[in-house]
């Protein structure tokens, strides 16, 4: 049914506009007629139309109307949309079938020759065909509009125009006639140019006056006038033509509609090209003024009978129309901003430029190649198992990990092909079994993530080796989409845009119509028979009316004119006038509430009327009567109304323009370096100012600066103080001229106009006068940044209006910012810029031929330790002006310190033109720039556009895998891009284009740039020109993303608001709906990753948590069926951008880590938003999280020290897995320190920090970080540097002591954390870029200060390993942190996931009657004593299974007993249980006695336990606990080998006394010598560990004036202290004659000290040159040792097996 038909309200209401029923009648038959037709085409070419359109492109977030969620139906709805930059058959789905189209020339006789308008055969469904009345009215015969080709060409054809705008006020419709010669004619229509000079009709189409009946109607009287108007309805329907214009799609399907038999009444239904709706204001619009009804006058000049005029958009020259004209003034705006042009230009030039010679390829997602030394050693082997169809057994391979995937393709092909003569490698790939990525067959095997992943945890490789002809190739470009011109305006109008702010065209007609009947009322009020002329024009115009009624006497107006006298009278002159006023008001109110002087200065010509305040000037009423004088008045005001209309369309995104009259392009040019005037412009006033600060705030001014990069180039200007002016509406007027003491050839090119709205609160009646001084402080309401040249490097010119960003949100002159016309209610700041007769352009300076290069080492020494000092602070934004001034000085001595670029550019006292030739010849010169010190160069300091062409220059050397790594901060630095295009634009989508990895994470991350108010128009165009560059297949593709992320997160919505007790049933119902997507649309890849490609949901696997958010925890069924199920975490209400960056800076410390050769075996996970508030997290496998683990201890399990080891050793039984999962914990858990420290991870809970099966630690929920810890009052939660606990020491020392194993984990933190402070800039530069992305917590550089803090940049080496060992031994120490665990177990007790259910801790899995038997004798045999991991007794019980006869023997302690004891009470009521024997004993409770009075009761227990009711002895707790563990398949009744406490990688020196650990060095006079680490100290003689501090001595010292010390490590054989001690003042010569006597000593309080070990080192035998760092072997006092030979080491190695393995030295005594 047609758009129009219903209950007809709005009808009604269009109806008092002069719409009679009649032809509102006629309108819907031919709508239904015209929708039957449709309907038949529809179904008989439904076929062939799938084939030539597409799918609807993605389903935004939470779209406007269910229309963009529908996959199905009325996806073709879409494709009426039309292009900014042309027509793209497959990106705006406007191409039809030679059969869905009309020819764009008429076959008639009367067919003008032409060009054709569309050379490419493309449709242009945009255009505007407005056709001017006619007499006869129009008829089109059915060969005009027929569906078939008319010519019998194949060439594709135009669509049918929109409805003929046919006048039907002047004659009655026109019964069905056949068609005539003339005819033909009429269905012409004509290409009517707006800039063309071709003469057009004054008459006006839109501005008539309507009677409700025609004269035929009542025998040809007059028709009587319309009753009191519904303003309100009148203002409903006209918002309901911007909806529909804008949403309705089956409005946008009815474009397409044929017109038949010359009939054309007025499509109300909006069937142009879709439009942006009214803006609604908080406050009512003003009514729309009424219609005075009466008759329509047309003229007819010129007027060629069949003749129609269609609108085109050519930019040729302009003319001023006539203001009458109103049918004239608007036309389609395609391509209207010129930057967007240009973009479109810019990407059919990048597009074609791609060397495809396989599109295939193209599909392909590849797997992510870092290289490393490690993985690419030729003494690492792998073993890879590759799959194949042809064969029935998998393949297993050894390769090497530099061997190429090429080379394993060959191997494998030898067993699957008998002959490989014909066969090419290139033409098969491997895949990762369960990914949908391929490896790259040039690459090293090891190079690959993928085969990394595996081997960090020791996953089983498994390919499978494919053709590449049998790959999916759904995601793959084509030739066409390659080829297919650029456009954007039908991809962004499918993005999701918070406000539709412009008005339609259609809503604009109906207020020009309302206004041209009140201005000829107006002129008709008084002196009607004097003024009227013929038609109602003067009478010198009579002639012009039409050439077939040239007499006055036959006019058809003339009977108009005297039914029009009878209603007139001069009494109505005040309420014409009014009425006037309220229609401009109206259509002010429509653009944007803005009021020019030119509207206001006309207006106040007009008599005073309630409507509008009056300026109080004396007029003389006389002067209006005068006929003449209402005619000038008039056309001042319609000409200031076009006027505003034209400024209207060039500010906002309208989809239409005006004629442009008053647009220019000069052809002269002045170069901006040779114009000294200076920068001067009128800030005239403020507009659409919320009614609310009328009654707050007075004395408005406006401060006005100008920047660039954040620097003010002079002070702020400020316009003088107004109040409240109310004309039409509420705004505030200054009318003032800014002159800047800046001229024009001294602005930089990207400077900034910065303009800011402040204004003093009114104090609050009765308040006190301190309180109103307080509060008379002036606030600021509003500021706006504003470019003064533009794209083209052209001077702003011209008025201009600006919408202002609210003062809450951030000022930031640093960066450009699009004026705030995203909010419908932004307050509009209109300034006047001068206009000239020429353009003043900023023509860019060559560099200079010579910039001097001086070594850096010719400086003297201050000054090199001066610019030293100041490149040590790594980020310019803690530079001083006496650094900068310091660094600019000396620019040219640093060529050779590549990293300082950015400081030095930072230090440039000026930009403008005539300093940039120095610059850019320093830039030009400069030593090539790595890409991570490139970064620096793109922050809002530099805007420069040569400057950040030449970082993006040095940046295209990234990988793919490293573009990833930065490619959140390069989506970042795009707002700090002046233009649209820019080098960075084009770098970003030439690497998209090539790569889908990065078009993947490319596309999301703009995705969620669309929330960012600030930059959404910039981030939909480039939204728009990825998926214009990216494909249809990806395209539909990202569709079916976007769905599935909306189907996701309304689900999680719905479970996170419903009650407890129903989530589990709306999860379901919602899974349903899930799996129903999934079975219409039959795969897609998960946001998460374009390698999880995923075909359903599976149902019983998901659950969601029961935390505050309450997350999803959802399975995917993989579409690989070598593949397992893929688990994610959907998480809706928190913000993950946060945990995305967290993330990203830990992944780069991993690679750093890895590419120095120090793997630190971090768990890296993914993590992606895909909203403000929801995405997606990959669901680590095999992991728990600690407070789990430690419950299984009690809820006092955070204080015990043995939960981490025991849950280890449960689930690796062996003595090699526990040691090799024992090592992963000491490398995981020791990066976790250093990257959680150096982020400032808070809120650090037993719950975010989770443990995997192999020993990998890892952090989870990063809410907090940079420092901002959660409080208690006034008390920080996060107490502790980190979270170090004495249960992770407890698993790195192998029990309570420490041992050398915690040596090694200091080391390594120690070692990681300075790994990371040398690419300290590299950090400091990411996060820069981040500061504008909307995270709370990285707002402002003391949040980037924090990082700086934590890596110490100014410390040497040495200090930061002494500051780090601090660091740990302060988070060792700290009570808090257990405490906040403890406190986080009781917080969680009343949480229970939806899947949690009670297990044993020392169980690794569940056990039940029907998988283990069922048990038919249990009897506690004996107990035995046992020395590891403590001493101890277990009890070995002898169980008894029916159906066999051998017996199973388990090992059980009394707490497990007691365990299984506690875990029961927790299911069942404690009289159902057995009672348990007591834990308290007196005397020592290990004791033989007490373990065989235990074994009694327990054997007791365990008789009454079975024989409980079934409920209780079956129970799965029960059978678990007696189901054979690991450590229980050992023969029973022996005990495991006492294991040594001090478990250590290193080979044992047997050296008596120990060994201690030294790093000595010689530098500017001062001896440095670092005690690192002791090891293999002796017990005191009383058994117990000493107390051990080190003292030194420099020899000979007879007054002991050189004694240091250390601090004193208390109880341990094994201490640590990284401690520096410095001798200052000591010359070289003399120290070649000193001996460093070190002694080592256990401290005892009263007594003496007990001696532990000395060693005497001749300093003369080193070569302090270097930093020398080894062990030291430790003897007594009585052997007086001097050592005669130093063993030196720089870093411990690694054993066959990459374990850490510690020098042995070598010495002689003597």
């Amino acid at each position: 049914m047609s758009s129009t038909q219903g209950n007809g309200e709005h009808w009604k209401s269009l109806e008092s506009v002069g719409i009679s029923r009649k032809e509102l009648a006629m309108a819907e038959a031919l709508q239904m007629e015209y929708d039957a037709l449709s309907r038949l085409r529809h179904d008989k070419e439904e076929s062939k139309a799938k084939q030539n359109t597409d799918s609807a492109l993605i389903s935004w977030d939470e779209p406007v109307l269910d229309f963009y969620s529908k996959p199905a139906g009325r996806q073709k709805d879409l494709k009426l949309l039309r292009g900014l930059s042309g027509s793209d058959p497959t990106l705006n789905y406007n191409s039809l079938s030679p059969q869905e189209g009309l020819s764009n020339h008429s076959t008639s006789q009367g067919s003008q020759p032409g060009p054709d308008p569309w050379p490419k055969g493309s449709l242009a469904r945009d255009y505007l065909y407005i056709f001017d009345g006619s007499d006869e009215g129009l008829s089109l015969s059915p060969g005009d509009i027929g569906l078939g080709d008319i010519d019998g060409s194949s060439k594709k054809l135009s669509p049918p125009p929109l409805p003929p705008r046919v006048s039907i006020w002047d004659t009655p419709p026109l019964p069905p006639r056949k068609v005539s010669p003339s005819s033909s004619k009429i269905s012409q229509p004509n290409d009517f140019n707006t800039f063309s000079l071709v003469e057009q009709p004054p008459g006006k189409l839109l501005g008539r006056r309507i009677l409700e009946e025609e004269e035929e109607r009542g025998g040809g009287g007059p028709g009587r006038v319309l009753g009191p108007v519904d303003y309100d309805g009148i203002n409903d329907a006209i918002t309901r033509l911007n909806l529909k214009s804008t949403y309705d799609a089956e409005m946008l399907r009815d474009t397409t509609r044929g017109w038949k038999e010359g009939r054309g009444p007025l499509d109300f239904g909006g069937k142009d090209t879709p439009g942006k709706p009214v803006a609604r204001s908080k406050t009512m619009p003003p009514q729309v003024p009424p219609r005075t009804y009466t008759s329509r006058y047309a003229n007819g000049k010129n007027k060629t009978p069949g003749k129609n005029r269609r609108i085109s958009a050519t930019p040729v020259d302009s003319r001023r129309h006539a203001v009458a004209n109103g049918h004239e003034l608007f036309e389609v705006s395609e391509e209207r901003d010129e930057e967007v042009a240009a973009f479109c230009h810019m990407l059919d030039v990048l597009r074609s430029g791609s060397d495809i010679q396989d599109y295939s390829l193209t599909g392909y997602v590849w797997s992510a190649v870092t290289p490393s030394p490690e993985h690419l050693g030729d003494e690492v082997n792998l073993k890879v198992t590759v799959l194949c169809d042809s064969l029935q057994e998998p393949l297993t391979f050894t390769c090497n990990c530099s061997s190429t995937v090429d080379l394993l393709i060959h191997q494998t092909l030898c067993y699957t092909h008998d002959e490989l003569r014909d066969v090419d490698v290139g033409n098969f790939v491997l895949k990762p079994c369960g990914l949908e990525e391929f490896l790259q067959n040039k690459h090293a095997l090891g190079s690959h993530e993928y085969i990394q992943y595996c081997r960090k945890f020791d996953i089983d490789i498994q390919l499978q080796l494919m053709e590449r002809k049998a790959v999916r190739s759904d995601l793959a470009r084509t030739v066409n989409d390659d080829q297919s011109p650029s456009t954007l305006n039908y991809l962004v109008h499918l993005q999701e845009r918070p406000v539709k702010q412009t008005i339609s065209r259609q809503a604009l007609d109906l207020l020009f119509d309302t206004y041209h009947n009140e201005v000829d009322a107006f002129l008709l009020a008084d002196g009607v028979s004097k003024a009227k002329g013929h038609r109602g024009v003067p009478p010198a115009a009579v002639l012009e009316c039409a050439p077939e009624c040239a007499s006055y006497e036959q006019c058809p107006g003339t009977s108009d004119l005297r039914r029009s006298d009878v209603l007139e009278s001069q009494g109505d002159f005040p309420l014409k006038a009014d009425r006037v006023v309220q229609s401009v008001k109206a259509i002010c109110n429509a653009l944007a509430a803005v009021e020019t002087p030119e509207i206001t200065s006309a207006l106040n010509q007009l008599p005073p009327c309630p409507s509008r305040m009056q300026p109080k000037i004396q007029k003389d009423p006389t002067v209006l009567a005068v006929r003449e004088n209402r005619e000038k008045v008039v056309e001042a005001l319609t000409a200031a109304i076009l006027d505003l209309v034209e400024l209207y369309c060039s500010t906002f995104d309208a989809d239409f323009q005006t004629a442009v009259h008053g647009s220019r392009k000069h052809d002269l040019v002045q170069e901006a370096c040779h114009f000294s005037g200076p920068l001067a412009f009128t800030v005239y006033a403020t507009h659409r100012i919320p009614i609310t600060w009328a009654t707050s705030y007075e004395d408005f001014y406006l401060s006005c600066s100008l920047s660039h990069g954040g620097k003010e180039l002079c002070s702020p200007l400020y316009t003088r103080r107004a109040h409240f002016s109310k004309y039409l509406f509420h705004l505030i007027i200054w009318d003032q001229q800014i002159c800047f003491p800046v001229q024009v050839n001294r602005l930089p090119r990207e400077t900034l106009l910065c303009a800011t709205l402040y204004a003093l609160p009114i104090p609050l009646p009765g308040s006190s006068s301190e309180a109103n001084k307080q509060r008379r402080l002036p606030e600021a309401l509003g500021w706006v940044t504003t470019p003064l040249f533009n794209f083209r490097q052209v001077l702003t010119c011209g008025r201009k209006l600006l919408g202002l960003w609210p003062a809450t949100q951030e000022n930031p002159s640093a960066r450009w910012s699009a004026p705030n016309f995203h909010q419908p209610d932004s307050v509009i700041l209109q300034i006047d810029f001068p206009t000239s007769a020429f353009d003043i352009k900023f023509t860019s300076p060559p560099g200079d031929k010579f910039s001097p290069r001086y070594v850096f080492g010719s400086l003297r020494e201050e000054d090199q330790r001066v610019l030293k000092n100041i490149m040590q602070k790594e980020s310019l934004y803690w530079l001083t002006e006496a650094d900068k001034k310091r660094l600019w000085e000396k620019r040219y001595y640093c060529h050779l310190e590549v990293n300082s670029l950015p400081l030095v550019l930072a230090s440039a006292p000026s930009w403008e033109w005539a300093c940039l030739p120095d610059i850019y010849a320093l830039l030009k010169q400069w030593t090539h720039m790595n890409h991570q010190d490139a970064l620096g160069l793109l922050h809002a300091t530099f805007p420069d556009q040569e400057v950040r062409r030449m970082a993006v220059q040095w940046i295209g050397s990234l990988s793919d895998a490293e573009l990833l790594d930065y490619l959140p901060q390069l989506v970042q630095a795009l707002k700090y891009e002046c233009y649209l295009d820019s080098p960075l634009v084009r770098f970003l989508l030439k690497r998209a284009v090539s790569d889908l990895r990065v078009t993947h994470y490319f596309f999301w991350l703009l995705k969620d740039g669309l929330k960012d108010s600030q930059f959404s128009i910039r981030y939909q165009y480039l939204l728009a020109a990825l998926l214009c560059c990216c494909g249809k297949g990806l395209r539909e593709e990202f569709n079916r993303q976007c769905w599935l992320v909306n189907t996701l997160a309304k689900l999680a919505q719905q479970v996170r608001e419903a009650a407890p007790s129903a989530r589990q049933g709306i999860l379901r119902t919602g899974l349903e709906e899930v799996r129903q997507f999934f079975a219409l649309i039959g795969s897609c890849r998960l946001p998460l990753s374009p390698s999880l490609l995923v075909k359903g949901i599976v149902p019983r696997d998901c659950s969601y948590f029961n935390s505050n958010a309450v997350p999803l925890k959802l399975s995917f069924q993989n579409v690989d069926p070598l593949g397992e199920n893929i688990r994610v975490i959907f998480k809706c209400g928190d913000d993950l951008r946060q945990d995305m960056l967290t993330l990203q800076m830990i992944r780069i410390m991993s690679k750093i880590w890895v590419q120095e050769g120090l793997d630190m075996r971090m768990v890296i996970f993914r993590c992606f938003s895909t909203g403000r508030g929801r995405g997606m997290v990959e669901m680590i496998p095999n992991a728990e999280t600690l407070r789990k683990i430690q419950v299984e201890h009690g809820v006092t399990g955070s204080f015990k020290d043995r939960p981490l080891a025991d849950w280890l050793q449960k689930h690796n039984p062996g003595e090699d897995e526990y040691e090799k999962a024992v090592e992963n914990f000491i490398y995981s858990c020791a990066g976790c320190c250093v990257a959680t420290y150096v982020l400032g991870i808070c809120d650090r809970h037993n719950d975010n920090i989770m443990l995997k099966t192999t020993g990998h630690m890892f952090h989870i929920d990063f809410g907090r970080f940079l420092g901002h810890a959660q409080m208690f009052g006034n008390i920080k939660r996060d107490r502790a540097p980190f979270v170090f606990t004495s249960d992770m020491a407890y698993v790195i020392n192998g029990g309570d002591k420490p041992s050398s194993r915690f040596h090694d984990f200091v080391d390594l933190c120690c070692q990681a954390y300075n790994l990371i402070r040398k690419h300290t800039h590299l950090f400091l530069n990411l996060l820069g870029l981040m500061l504008s992305c909307g995270i709370p917590e990285l707002s402002d550089l003391e949040d980037l200060k924090y990082v700086y803090d934590a890596l110490r940049p100014q410390d040497t080496e040495a200090n930061a390993t002494t500051y780090f060992t601090r660091l740990i031994e302060s988070s060792l120490g700290s009570v808090a942190t257990k405490l906040n665990f403890f406190i986080h177990n009781l917080a969680q007790m009343k949480f229970t996931g939806s899947d949690d259910r009670l297990t044993l801790s020392f169980a690794p899995r569940t056990h039940t009657l029907k998988s283990s038997g069922r048990i038919s004798d249990v009897f506690l045999c004996r107990h035995e004593k046992t020395f590891h991991p403590n001493k101890g007794y277990v009890y070995v019980v002898k169980v008894m299974r029916e159906n066999t006869h051998e017996a199973t023997y388990i090992q059980r302690t009394f707490e497990e007993f007691q365990e299984l004891h506690n875990k029961l009470r927790l299911l069942f009521p404690s009289s159902q249980l057995p009672s348990f024997p007591s834990r308290f004993v007196i005397g020592r409770s290990r004791g033989e006695a007490v373990a065989e009075r235990r074994r009694e009761e327990l054997n007791r227990y365990i008789r009454h336990l079975t024989h409980e009711a079934p409920e209780v002895a079956e129970c799965d707790l029960v059978y678990t606990f007696f189901h054979p563990l690991p450590r229980d398949e050992k023969a029973a009744g022996t005990s495991a080998a006492p294991k040594s406490s001090d478990g250590s990688w290193a080979r044992p020196v047997g050296k008596v006394g120990g060994e201690v650990k030294l790093s000595i060095s010689y530098k500017n006079n001062k001896l440095f010598i670092m005690v690192m680490h002791i090891r293999g100290l002796q017990l005191l003689q009383d058994g117990n560990d000493p107390d051990p501090y080190v003292k030194i001595y420099l020899l000979p010292d007879p007054q002991k004036t050189t004694k240091k010390k250390t601090k004193v490590a208390r109880k341990t054989c094994n201490p640590t202290y990284n401690e520096m001690l410095v001798y200052d003042g000591i010359p070289k010569g003399d120290l070649q004659q000193r001996e460093l006597q070190l002694s080592v000593l256990s401290e005892q309080g009263f007594w003496e000290n007990v001696l532990l070990g000395e060693v005497h080192i001749r300093l003369r035998e080193l070569d302090l040159a270097q930093e020398k760092t080894g062990w030291f072997a430790l003897g007594s006092r009585s052997h007086e040792t001097l050592l005669t030979l130093w063993s030196l080491f720089t870093s411990s190695g690694t054993g066959p097996d990459g374990d850490l393995v510690a020098p042995t030295p070598l010495f002689f005594f003597f």
